[in-house]
């Protein structure tokens, strides 16, 4: 199920990046982004969180079960710290159990915390916004208010969804079935409505930063990654079987004579692409070896008889000047370039190349039912109640344990913002962000810049050729806050109000020529790929650029009247991150104008990869299920892991540089120095079931949460002398294995 995805399969705007790699604190959704397995045409951005986009509760008026924070008078709530916990046997305990104790998850969601309670305040604000706007004469509403409130009641109104059945859908079937060839059915792939297996994007190029090329990435398959396909466990096998049946009641209801024989074999071929094509996700974070730029030529050869070229050309990629494929297997001289082991070489699939061959084997009637199967489980929202509930039966309660749906309001709240989100976003910021948010997170990022610069200077492992590189790039950072001065307007763009299922299509057309129309123009960098009200944070090495919406500049990451100390440790780490995520082992490929090329030398690489090794190893060790057997995947999550351990070591610097010669109280019992480590550590604060935990352990960039925390603070020596943490405690680590990286 992939519901941002409406438009040709095709990665685009926010969804595109964020599943092509914009380093981020949390970073999009794997579980419901069914036939998304991008193909990893990498682009490298880095997003902060994983999934918030998919879960999100009202105010407490409206909903009075879902959980709130305290934070205090000073940004922490003192009462919340469980003193029966040893900080240095467990801090994410010593500081959030007891608020999780008392606070059992929510039905609708299958993790809950602080990015959950900041998502369901920014919702409720824009519910404010729109249902004002809806209580409106409508005779008075401008084009963009009317546009706001057709996209929300049409999404909202499910009587006269269900009213509608499937006719709405049944041109779109009507043009699968009727394609009595590939090159039909391609074209219908390369049109906005329809998924495909294969498919581009237009982005900075990685290797040229001065102009746009078209990135070609694939999917195909339906589970979240491909070893669910392999997974013979019994709950790999019960996955499997409630999968199959998910597929037979799609067929069913499109009115196939046999759908389990639909099923099979659609589930053969995505089988197929799974264990033939597919990529693992580690080997997919290597953006040396996903930047390969091929020219048409050479694209139509791989292609074989799939009509790559009109495929192209269709979508408006033609125009690229080259296309930049993220899954091309390397040579035996490239396997030897990169030091590529043989074990890393085992999860490289046949990629692109070995796509085209299974869809030129493939018959065309197993292509014409994953398509429609991708149109109706893609749409499944804005379908009749059936079709909605049963992506939520398997993607919702089987994937990530979650019992309840997220209540259709609130869904229409993300459906109205996934179409119009900075049109929406306008009103948000002048009602919701305070200028002096603005200029307060200036200061802090400038003070992050200079511990970043302090610490380039002082660090031991690095040499000096290296380092005039490294502080290039941090010179040339550029830090957008809040918001975009020119918000998108989406010009052309209508909405109807009687239609969600053409709305979210037309959104998914919109998006994509806009996108496209970036070719052979100058480079955007006014450009945003989250709104302002997005609970959220990325870094982007193509444009060396850090952004921080203006939803998430409020608390626990940030209060303008909070102790800095808490600002420093909770927003500031946040900065730190994603400055962190520009010097880490994928962002810092890139130089400081964006191009990705190796400006270091082999000994200071050779060190810096030796520390991210360490890294590797901690964070492998942690291993919550099976009694060792179910484990973090250190290598899949070293990005994050290196932005989270180097961006609070630099926050930390950065609040010493901040507080220099001025008096920092004792607060209700807590030093200065402890409550920046609380603060990082009430940002992580969050509960969650364990079929999404499993979930997430396999296909997750980010570490778990008590990860985030316990396996950060165990590397800063600070933390150890804070909370006064001994060789007696269950954390520690002794000094000489501690990962000191920034």
């Amino acid at each position: 199920m992939n519901n941002d995805n409406h438009g040709t399969g095709i990665m685009i705007k926010r969804t595109a990046l964020l599943s092509a790699g914009l380093s981020a604190l949390m970073c999009a959704n794997p579980a419901l982004a069914g036939g998304a397995h991008d193909g990893h045409a990498d682009t490298g951005i880095e997003t902060l969180l994983d999934d918030t986009a998919a879960e999100g509760a009202a105010d407490a008026a409206q909903e009075p079960s879902t959980p709130t924070m305290s934070f205090g008078a000073w940004g922490v709530d003192p009462q919340l710290i469980s003193t029966d916990v040893d900080p240095g046997d467990d801090f994410f305990k010593y500081v959030n159990q007891k608020w999780l104790d008392a606070n059992p998850l929510p039905a609708e969601f299958s993790r809950f915390g602080a990015f959950n309670l900041l998502r369901e305040k920014s919702t409720t604000d824009v519910k404010a916004l729109i249902d004002e706007l809806v209580a409106k004469d409508p005779a008075t509403l401008s084009n963009d208010e009317q546009r706001i409130v057709n996209a929300h009641n049409a999404f909202l109104d499910t009587a006269a969804i269900d009213a509608a059945g499937l006719a709405p859908a049944q041109p779109y079937f009507n043009k699968i079935i009727a394609a009595s060839s590939i090159d039909e059915l391609a074209m219908l792939w390369a049109s906005p409505g329809y998924a495909s297996p294969i498919g581009g994007f237009v982005n900075v190029d990685a290797k040229q930063p001065d102009r746009y090329v078209a990135y070609i990435g694939m999917g195909g398959i339906g589970l979240p990654d491909r070893d669910y396909y392999t997974d013979t466990s019994e709950k790999g096998l019960e996955t499997i079987k409630l999968y199959k049946n998910y597929l037979t009641f799609l067929f069913g209801e499109a009115g196939y004579a046999d759908p389990a024989g639909a099923t099979a074999a659609v589930y053969a071929f995505e089988e197929r692409l799974a264990k033939e094509v597919l990529w693992d996700r580690t080997v997919s974070r290597n953006r040396d070896l996903t930047y390969n730029a091929v020219t048409k030529e050479e694209m139509a050869a791989m292609a074989g008889d799939i009509p790559v070229g009109a495929i192209m050309d269709k979508i408006g990629l033609s125009k690229s000047p080259i296309y930049v494929v993220g899954t091309i297997p390397p040579s035996e001289e490239r396997i030897k370039e990169l030091g590529l082991d043989e074990a890393t070489v085992a999860k490289i699939g046949k990629g692109l190349p070995g796509m085209f061959e299974v869809l030129s084997e493939t018959d065309l009637a197993t292509l014409q039912a994953w398509t429609i199967k991708e149109f109706l489980s893609d749409n499944s929202a804005v379908l009749p109640t059936r079709f909605d509930t049963a992506s939520f039966e398997f993607f919702g309660k089987k994937l990530r344990g979650t019992p309840e749906q997220r209540p259709r309001w609130k869904r229409a709240i993300d459906a109205t913002e996934g179409a119009l989100g900075e049109l929406v976003g306008k009103s948000y910021v002048e009602r919701y962000f305070p200028a002096e948010n603005k200029a307060a997170m200036d200061e802090l990022v400038a003070n992050l810049r200079l511990a970043m610069a302090q610490s380039i200077e002082e660090i031991d492992w690095m040499g000096a050729e290296t380092k005039v590189e490294a502080k290039a790039k941090l010179d040339s950072f550029d830090p957008k806050i809040g918001y975009r001065d020119n918000l998108e307007t989406y010009p052309g763009l209508e909405m109807t109000a009687d239609n969600p299922l053409e709305n979210a299509i037309a959104a998914g057309a919109w998006n994509l020529a806009d996108n496209i129309s970036k070719l052979g123009g100058p480079i955007d960098r006014t450009e945003w790929f989250m709104t302002p009200q997005t609970v959220n944070a990325y870094y982007n090495p193509t444009k060396n650029e850090i952004v921080f919406p203006a939803a998430i500049l409020q608390q626990p990451f940030f209060g303008v009247s909070a102790d800095i100390a808490v600002n420093y440790g909770a927003i500031g780490g946040v900065i730190g991150h994603e400055i962190g995520h520009g010097f880490d082992d994928q962002g810092s490929k890139s130089d400081g104008t964006g191009k990705l090329r190796n400006w270091w030398t082999d000994e200071d690489r050779a060190a810096f990869d030796e520390r991210g090794d360490a890294l590797v190893a901690q964070y492998s060790a942690f291993c919550p299920f099976d009694e060792g057997e179910t484990c973090v995947n250190g290598r899949l999550t070293l990005g994050e892991n290196i932005g989270d351990v180097g961006g609070l070591s630099l926050a930390y610097r950065a609040y010493k540089i901040a507080t220099a010669g001025k008096d920092v109280p004792v607060i209700d019992g807590f030093t200065g120095d402890q409550r920046f480590f609380l603060a990082w550590a009430q940002v992580w604060r969050s509960a969650q079931r364990e079929e999404n935990y499993r979930l997430r352990l396999r296909t997750g960039a980010h570490s778990p949460e008590e990860y985030r925390v316990n396996g950060v603070v165990r590397n800063l020596d600070a933390w150890y002398e804070a909370f006064g943490v001994t060789e007696d405690n269950a954390m520690y680590i002794p000094p000489e294995e501690r990962v000191k990286i920034w």
